[in-house]
């Protein structure tokens, strides 16, 4: 951890401070304070030792309480501050990781990826409009903030605090019912900051995150979605009302990239699109310009990982070949490494649940040599959290972050 070096250079430093002292108080003084002390050994000795004690007593406490106040918030009985210098030297050393995609699928992998590194790039849509993003979109005309919070708490150095706080709903009051607290924070630092990524940056330095946050684009446009039977609907909120399968989804207006997305998919070691909702977390970020055609050229291993359970009006009945092969219209396979894939059972309370909303478990049908040339990463990566009341099927977040990063070694 390079302790010593920097010790040894401080004691030279003071070293050369006491000698430059002396050169500037002048022999004759320092000779006359020799002559006086050491007519006396015992004297001489006794402040000899009294000032080596004292200075060096004084110089341990000084550091030590300087060290203290720097670290208070540490939680030094569970993690030593030697296990946290290494620990953070580690992550800093960890392969550069962008994640592409939104909502809490996202979210559950950056869990995990900042285990093994703090050089995650997360690349979010910004296309929601419903819920308390969709009002402060409306009302305040900025991107929805609801997607990044998310990616924002998964990355907090304090997560279990800081999701307490920023995942807060109001549960009355006619203008603030329903809006999470975290998303009247990033709107009230995008009107101090005056723009929606600086509010993001400034944000993710108050939550103190592992990584970095940004939005695909910044131009505020909706999802346009041509249907099956001919009918086109718009707007993310209004995709899942239709029982109609989608056929083509396009923007509303062409958007330019966020061009700090664009560079960090370029010099990325590692891209993993998804997990997250097809037609409305992964597929908005591939019709924004040029960011489909960054991963693409990118040198960096690429994955992406389908989806546990089918989707209510969106991926009904679909397999995992089936999310491919609308994944492949907007995206060239011929770049893609890996495929994650669930092989992991739900218990059966949990599947009937999830039946009578009109979902099931994606079935894992991709083998080794399928028509897309990808490899398919076999596993079981089921977990269960508690998501707005409810029990909820969602990847394990170490178990991915693990099989994905292990896959480049």
């Amino acid at each position: 951890m390079r302790i010593k070096r920097w010790g040894l250079l401080g004691i030279f430093s003071g070293l050369m401070v006491g000698f430059s002292l002396i050169l500037l108080i002048g022999g004759k003084r320092i000779g006359g304070l020799y002559d006086l002390l050491s007519s006396s050994p015992v004297y001489y000795y006794l402040t000899a030792a009294v000032a080596l004690l004292g200075g060096f007593l004084g110089l341990v406490w000084a550091v030590s309480r300087l060290a203290l106040s720097v670290t208070a918030p540490l939680d030094f009985l569970n993690n030593p501050p030697s296990n946290l210098i290494l620990k953070s030297r580690l992550l800093d050393r960890g392969p550069k990781v962008v994640t592409i995609g939104g909502g809490t699928g996202l979210s559950v992998l950056l869990r995990g990826l900042k285990q093994y590194t703090s050089n995650i790039t997360a690349v979010v849509t910004v296309m929601d409009d419903g819920g308390s993003s969709g009002r402060l979109r409306r009302e305040m005309d900025m991107l929805p903030p609801g997607d990044i919070r998310n990616c924002l708490i998964a990355l907090a150095d304090d997560e279990s605090r800081m999701s307490k706080i920023f995942q807060h709903r109001f549960e009355n009051g006619s203008e603030l019912e329903g809006h999470s607290l975290g998303n009247l924070i990033i709107a009230g630092v995008e009107q101090i900051e005056g723009s929606f990524d600086r509010a993001i940056e400034e944000t993710s330095k108050l939550l103190n995150i592992r990584g970095r946050v940004i939005p695909s684009t910044l131009k505020n446009t909706n999802l346009v979605a041509r249907l099956e039977g001919g009918e086109v609907v718009s707007g993310e909120s209004s995709l899942s009302d239709n029982p109609e399968r989608i056929e083509k989804l396009e923007l509303e207006e062409e958007a330019p990239p966020y061009q700090p997305a664009i560079e960090e998919i370029r010099s990325a070691d590692v891209i993993v699109l998804g997990p997250g909702s097809l037609f409305t977390s992964l597929i908005p970020n591939l019709l924004v310009n040029r960011v489909g055609k960054a991963i693409e050229e990118s040198s960096g291993k690429k994955f992406y990982v389908a989806n546990i359970m089918t989707e209510p009006g969106e991926t009904d009945g679909f397999s995992v070949t089936d999310h491919l092969r609308v994944l492949e219209s907007y995206l060239n396979f011929s770049s893609l490494d890996y495929v994650v894939v669930n092989v992991g059972k739900v218990n059966q309370e949990l599947l009937d649940r999830y039946a009578r909303e009109g979902a099931e478990l994606v079935e894992p049908d991709l083998v080794d040599d399928n028509e897309y040339g990808v490899k398919p990463l076999l596993d079981n990566l089921v977990d269960t959290v508690e998501l707005e009341g409810k029990r909820t099927v969602k990847h394990n977040a170490e178990r991915l972050a693990k099989l994905v990063l292990s896959s480049i070694d």
